[in-house]
């Protein structure tokens, strides 16, 4: 994840749950890192970081609204929670699953507060309730 959504979000809350998403990534980025060097895998080159920006320069009609970037936010980590899992089960390496163990939680534990701050600002929208009519099929 880069930090480009975090300049863009313009709620506090929010923010504060992006930086420790992008803090949690180069952390578990640093540890994939010397992983693969301990073991002698060459790292490729890593992409340029893109120029801040300041909420206030966006135009309001190129924002991207925060209900947005937070459900974004909430399928990355669904996403890296799946690939997590499956780094888990193919590994053939203790110490590799239990790093993967380890992102897995962290991953769990954002995501709930993901869930719980779009429920608290109302970004969540729950689907209307389907209610079977006796002699529905």
């Amino acid at each position: 994840m880069t930090s480009f959504k975090l300049y863009k979000a313009g709620d506090e809350d929010l923010k504060k749950l992006l930086v420790e998403a992008i803090e949690t990534c180069q952390q578990e980025k640093k540890q994939v890192e010397e992983l693969l060097k301990e073991n002698g895998v060459g790292l490729p080159p890593a992409a340029p970081e893109p120029p801040d920006a300041c909420l206030e320069d966006i135009p309001v009609g190129a924002r991207i609204p925060d209900p947005a970037i937070a459900a974004t936010l909430s399928a990355d980590i669904a996403a890296g929670l799946v690939t997590c899992s499956q780094v888990i089960g193919k590994s053939i390496r203790e110490d590799v699953a239990m790093m993967y163990g380890q992102f897995h939680n962290q991953k769990a534990a954002l995501g709930a507060k993901v869930l719980r701050l779009n429920k608290e600002k109302g970004w969540l929208v729950s689907p209307p309730l389907h209610l079977k009519k006796h002699g529905d099929c």
